[in-house]
């Protein structure tokens, strides 16, 4: 742990109360966890920076729960069940009592909202800018994780949800598109993991769509070693992305920010897929087929074109 003099004091305020079983009360260098009898640990990473991964001016509550719901999203497509998270945050000196306060609120709601518990973490200052990074827990049965490999030729292409919010969202903050309804800018802020959609057994690869659904696409085609070919016009979109209009539709393809699942699925076990997702009252849809091939993926625009694009998705470097 850092040696700033208040750290102590600000973990037992903010922190402390989010902390569950294994945690130790925050009170040591560890967390101690056992998974459930039968199961194995899905362990997951991701880290968001100010100005980056979200606006600096963005709600704390928000980011917090943001911070949680993108690697929810990462345990969702591995068909496990959250279990516990570690969390370091990096904040500039002078950040208020009051932001960390409201990061932690935030938190403490998606806690409840996914029966999930705080661990354990570190705090530290930074110059700046704000920058946070969480572990997500998460157990399956063993030998039942959906990887990114396993994928098939004849396997369709499936995502949860909606496609594009996220980036459209982004857009809408930047003052670049209007959002009378404002879901798109809530989309953005505010991820929906899916978790509780039972793939296991289903689902022959899959992944989460944070980078953008062709360059997302495009990973699990390298590591099953398959191609792609997805259709435009079944991509589904929300109302307010259609209303966008077609300008929009690359940035709703390769924007990123979805955090919704994309699975491949072999047809033999779609029923089963329609009955898992109505299960948690999640919309799923297929929107391409796997084929054998150099692993590439295809996007037949509405006119029936093959559409090439300037980049698939978002890069971190």
């Amino acid at each position: 742990m850092s040696d700033l003099p208040a750290e102590f004091s600000l973990i037992a305020r903010h922190f402390r109360p989010l902390a569950g079983p294994g945690a130790l009360e925050l009170r040591d260098d560890a967390a101690v966890l056992a998974p459930p009898a039968g199961r194995e640990l899905v362990l997951t990473v991701d880290a968001m920076v100010a100005g980056v991964h979200f606006l600096p001016d963005d709600p704390p509550d928000l980011v917090g729960r943001k911070l949680l719901r993108v690697n929810l999203s990462d345990l969702a497509a591995k068909g496990a069940v959250p279990l516990g998270y570690l969390m370091t945050v990096s904040a500039p000196r002078g950040t208020s009592d009051e932001w960390y306060a409201g990061f932690a609120a935030g938190l403490a709601a998606d806690q409840t909202t996914f029966g999930i518990t705080l661990l354990g973490g570190d705090t530290t200052s930074t110059p700046g800018p704000l920058s946070l990074s969480l572990t997500a827990i998460g157990h399956v049965a063993s030998g039942t994780a959906v990887h990114r490999f396993g994928a098939q030729a004849g396997d369709g292409v499936w995502v949860t949800g909606t496609i594009g919010d996220g980036a459209l969202g982004l857009a809408v903050l930047q003052g670049r598109l209007a959002d009378p309804s404002g879901w798109l800018a809530d989309r953005y802020r505010l991820p929906q993991p899916r978790v509780g959609l039972a793939i296991a057994g289903i689902a022959s690869a899959g992944m989460d769509v944070s980078d953008g659904l062709v360059q997302d696409l495009g990973h699990l085609c390298r590591a099953s070693g398959v191609a792609a070919e997805i259709d435009a016009a079944s991509v589904p979109l929300s109302p307010a992305a259609r209303e966008a209009g077609p300008d929009w539709l690359e940035t709703c393809l390769t924007g990123g920010d979805d955090y919704e699942v994309l699975l491949a699925v072999p047809p033999a076990r779609e029923d089963a897929l329609h009955a898992a997702a109505a299960e948690v009252g999640v919309v799923v849809t297929r929107i391409g087929t796997l084929s054998a091939g150099s692993p590439t993926v295809r996007v037949r625009a509405p006119d029936g074109s093959v559409g090439a694009f300037a980049k698939g998705g978002w890069s971190h470097f």
